[in-house]
């Protein structure tokens, strides 16, 4: 019934397998990849004809994690998967960008990939699994891809790569976290975050990864040997020259002298002038012939353009081939966030604020990996204002999740411990002009709003992007690209780090033959850009501030002991409920008996801290402390003293002179001073007030004689009669002192009650206290 067709490899340490044939048998192209016990399946489906009009590739790829794969259910009210989180909108842009270079400039058909996971081991990243069964369906499906592409994971621990490491190994375990998708011949997108590498470390990663990509690329053209459906037979032949030339004629000097203006508003009204005289040109031709036109227009721009940069060393704003654009930084931009800046450079600005929470603001996660939490979040937002455009306006797109990940990357490691900084940071990122590089903006003016919050950052970050224009053997490197730059060039790099290596390098290539020497020089190049960005923001603020805004709230951590933590909390959370009322500080306890108090007041966080101590602090003996009133006895008062703590002031231990009854000096609720006297070996302790000034709380002398030593008793003799024999048969009456008579007939004369061998009237004189004796 199947005709299944399957491939195999070891491949850092475990086995890649791909299959098709098995499995959404009609879709163009579908395949399901296992690497260890992880499992995706990728389909592939292409339209067979072109909308009518349409001069664009609508490529749209979707992955998706399914919650049975991990063995859970999804969390919140309806239980099943959503919309697409910030991981899947990730991937899928992870997936599209090497693989869209890969189809024939023309090509218009919509193409949809699916990819989704089936089976999750809780090792295996299931990114790199869904790249090779996306590259695999495309490659089998008959479509005119011309892949296949490989990808995989490096990481980089003690000096060595290593290949596709465990599951968030690859930065805890080392430096580097390296996403690499790759054709037989050419590096294709790299994505990573890294632990300040060298440009050496770095560049040697990539060709690492490129070797391993090799093998993945030559298992997929295994696999299409043996499935792979017969190609599309499309007319994709270039007959644009008759076009090009008479374009030339008519608007290739208006097309030369805009790109020589180097203000972006002037430049795109003069380019808007020659397109509209170019559409004027073909007005009389088809409208397949018109928009073929239009086509060609980007390309003859595209072709002036490069061509001034690669023979006269010409940029389109006039700066030389490694020049960065004037910088502008400010910090405090804003009064009442903790933390702000505004970073110009050229016509891209962005506004950051910096925000600092409390754990309780902490990001929730659910994923396959069960929930987790973040305590670093990076939002980027593009409004249509930016670039001069009416536009929605509204929810976040993927372009701006890629790009605040990005930003995101670059800042995660050199944020301090969060044992040092027990802080959740929020950055928001809001682009207000864009002219190319937005998104390395948002670094150098995250950078600043977290300095200017009092965030210790390790090191500043500055970032820079990279542009190439490749002709043949010829090649130039450009530094802090234009938007229009990005357009034409060859290849999107973008770099950024400290002054001693990179944080995180994101690169999408747009054609092959990118050498090792041109990655090379294109990284010494941006380590060159990127100091001279940071001695730019140095100038307005070199490090963290020494003190936190005043509207930031304030946390201090506290470490106790884990058998107190019970304490702390109390039933039910009686204990620290109170605390939080009364001190009106914020309190967080962990597992581990981690305590984070917080409050933007500081006589709060003391409030707290001193109760917490009081609860978790064992009691001394001969030591003075603050108590309230909590319980009035007959024979004294309850006092609640050191938060969690409770002892008894005996009635004799209120005053030095006789106290009849404890409510003549105390009552409930009232503050007073006390000084612990014992502590027996139950726990219970005994506390006095009459030692203790209750004004100043300093220690009072002891005026109160010492109790003499009791004297002997001696022989107290044998038992006087009471008046009758108490033995005696009580129907008879005898035994009590008189004849009770029969019950029936009352009780009877009882007699006087004989002496009992002590003072009726007061007890034994020994067992009175000492003040009492004197009266």
């Amino acid at each position: 019934m199947f005709d299944v067709k399957t491939v195999s490899m070891e491949w850092g340490g475990k086995t890649l397998t791909l299959e098709t044939g098995r499995v959404a048998r009609q879709a163009d192209g579908a395949v399901l990849a296992t690497y260890g016990e992880t499992v995706v399946l990728c389909a592939v489906t292409a339209a067979k004809s072109v909308k009518e009009g349409q001069d664009f590739f609508p490529l749209t790829v979707h992955y998706q994690e399914k919650f049975s794969a991990a063995g859970r259910i999804p969390g919140g009210f309806f239980k099943r998967e959503r919309g697409a989180t910030e991981k899947e909108t990730l991937t899928s842009r992870l997936i599209d960008r090497p693989v869209r270079p890969l189809f024939p400039e023309g090509f218009y058909n919509e193409i949809n990939v699916i990819c989704q996971v089936l089976s999750f081991d809780g090792e295996t990243e299931a990114d790199i699994v869904a790249m090779i069964a996306a590259s695999a369906a495309l490659t089998i499906s008959g479509v005119p891809f011309m892949g296949p592409i490989g990808a995989c994971r490096v990481g980089f621990v003690d000096g060595e790569y290593t290949l596709n490491p465990k599951q968030t190994a690859a930065l805890e375990d080392g430096r580097l976290d390296l996403v690499v998708a790759a054709t037989s011949d050419a590096v294709m997108m790299v994505e990573s975050e890294a632990k300040e590498l060298t440009e050496e470390e770095m560049l040697g990663a990539v060709m690492f990864a490129h070797d391993e990509c090799r093998k993945v690329v030559n298992l997929v053209i295994d696999l299409a040997e043996q499935a792979a459906k017969e190609p599309w037979e499309i007319d994709l032949s270039d007959n644009t020259a008759d076009i090009k030339a008479k374009l030339k004629k008519a608007v290739g000097k208006d097309v030369t002298a805009a790109y020589k203006l180097t203000d972006k508003s002037a430049r795109s009204n003069a380019l808007n002038a020659a397109r509209a005289k170019a559409k004027e040109a073909f007005s009389g031709e088809t409208p397949q012939l018109q928009m073929v036109a239009i086509k060609t227009m980007k390309k003859l721009e595209a072709e002036i353009v490069r061509g001034a940069i690669l023979k006269d060393g010409k940029r389109i704003d006039g700066r030389k081939l490694d020049q960065v654009r004037p910088i502008e930084s400010m910090v405090g931009f804003l009064p009442r966030t903790h933390g702000s800046a505004l970073f110009t450079r050229g016509e891209t600005q962005a506004i950051c604020t910096t925000t600092l929470g409390t754990k309780d603001a902490e990001q929730m996660i659910d994923g396959l990996e069960g929930l987790s939490y973040s305590s670093f979040m990076l939002h980027y937002n593009f409004p249509p204002y930016s670039v001069g455009e009416v536009g929605r306006f509204g929810a976040p797109g993927r372009r701006e999740i890629g790009h605040g990940k990005l930003a995101w990357r670059a800042l995660h490691p050199v944020l301090p411990a969060k044992e040092d900084f027990p802080y959740t940071i929020r950055i928001l990122s809001d682009i207000t002009e864009s002219n190319g590089s937005s998104s390395m903006a948002t670094i150098c003016g995250g950078c600043l709003s977290m300095m200017d919050a009092g965030v210790p950052l390790v090191r500043p970050v500055s970032g820079i992007a990279m542009g190439l224009i490749l002709e043949g053997d010829d090649f130039a490197v450009l530094s802090d690209i234009l938007g229009d730059e990005d357009h034409l060039g060859d290849m999107d790099f973008k770099v950024a780090g400290t002054e001693l290596g990179i944080t995180t390098m994101q690169m999408d290539i747009k054609i092959a033959g990118i050498t090792k020497e041109i990655m090379g020089k294109a990284l010494e190049q941006a380590k060159a850009g990127r100091a001279h960005i940071l001695g730019e923001m140095n100038k307005a603020l070199g490090s963290a501030r020494t003190e936190l805004s005043a509207h930031a709230p304030r946390i201090e951590t506290i470490q106790i002991d884990k058998s107190k933590i019970r304490d702390v909390i109390g039933t039910g959370g009686k204990v620290i409920r109170e605390i939080v009322a009364e001190t009106g500080a914020k309190v967080d306890i962990d597992d581990e008996g981690v305590i984070k108090i917080s409050s933007s007041d500081v006589a709060q966080i003391e409030a707290a801290k001193k109760w917490i101590l009081g609860i978790v602090e064992e009691a001394e003996v001969g030591k003075i402390y603050d108590g309230k009133v909590v319980n009035i006895v007959d024979f004294g008062a309850f006092v609640n003293f050191m938060g969690g703590k409770d002892g008894l002031v005996h009635v004799s231990e209120m005053k030095n002179e006789r106290v009849e009854k404890p409510t003549d000096v105390v009552k409930e609720g009232q503050l007073v001073k006390v000084k612990v006297l014992e502590i027996d070996q139950r726990g219970k302790v005994r506390l006095s007030m009459r030692v203790v000034d209750q004004e100043t709380g300093e220690a009072l002398e002891d005026t109160r004689p010492a109790r003499e030593p009791r004297e002997p008793r001696g022989d107290r003799g044998p038992r006087e009669d009471r008046g009758g024999d108490r033995r005696g048969p009580r129907r008879d009456g005898g035994g009590r002192g008189g004849d009770r008579g029969p019950r029936g007939e009352g009780r009877g004369d009882r007699g006087p009650r004989g002496p009992r061998g002590g003072d009726n009237g007061g007890g034994d004189p020994d067992h009175m206290p000492a003040f009492l004796k004197e009266d």
